[in-house]
């Protein structure tokens, strides 16, 4: 996204995204210690129920369709995604699925890495503006998980089944750092509460999500 819309911000932009997913355990708890109660960070969740190897296979290839109709522009990012899912899910392409797993991601991890640092230009990165970028991924990080937790109080007004207000921090697209932070935090409160995998629901849903928001941005502030 700040490749179309800010290229010469794409290095300062990448530096902050990557350093907040790498700050999740110092910024996510404070925020949701203040905004829950001891009572609240105690909820034990229901047992997830069993997801069919049939709906895992459906999901990527029906999510794929719904936004290519729906939003074509968010395609190509979330196809990967979708891609993945199902080579690991179908469960007949073992030895690519291995390879992506593993060898695969790790050399697009290096080359991700050389990319972003050789647009660190020393006189355009060591700018007052960098600092701007860096303080506004603060203050999105800190909303992010502030509204998921808010969020999940509000659905227990009007739910049967009480959530842990604690997964939803995991919101954001820090995957599976978030949801790992949301079962660390729980386990203080009630070291036999297990939130882990309840709250990766919604750390991939905030994949999702802002893989969705980049889309629409794409196709409506390009247009503009």
């Amino acid at each position: 996204l700040s490749g179309k819309l800010a290229p010469e911000l794409l290095g300062a932009i990448a530096v902050a995204a990557y350093s907040y997913m790498a700050l999740v355990p110092l910024i996510q708890p404070p925020i949701m210690k203040a905004l829950t109660s001891e009572t609240e960070r105690k909820i034990r969740m229901v047992q997830l129920r069993t997801v069919s190897k049939r709906e895992k296979i459906l999901f990527p290839v029906v999510l794929l369709m719904l936004v290519a109709l729906l939003l074509p522009d968010a395609a190509p990012l979330l196809g990967m995604f979708c891609f993945g899912n199902l080579m690991r899910e179908s469960g007949v392409v073992e030895r690519l699925s291995d390879t992506v797993q593993n060898g695969l991601i790790n050399i697009v991890t290096i080359f991700l890495g050389l990319s972003v640092g050789a647009k660190l230009v020393a006189d355009k990165f060591l700018q007052p503006q960098t600092l701007g970028i860096l303080l506004l991924g603060v203050i999105a990080f800190g909303i992010g998980t502030a509204a998921g937790v808010l969020m999940a109080k509000l659905m227990n007004l009007c739910s049967k089944n009480k959530i842990n207000p604690l997964i939803g921090s995991a919101g954001v697209s820090a995957v599976p750092m978030a949801a790992r932070v949301s079962n660390k935090v729980g386990l203080e409160s009630d070291p036999q509460n297990f939130l882990l995998m309840h709250a990766m629901g919604p750390n991939v849903a905030g994949v999702i999500g802002s893989a969705i928001a980049a889309g629409v941005m794409l196709k409506y502030v390009l247009a503009m």
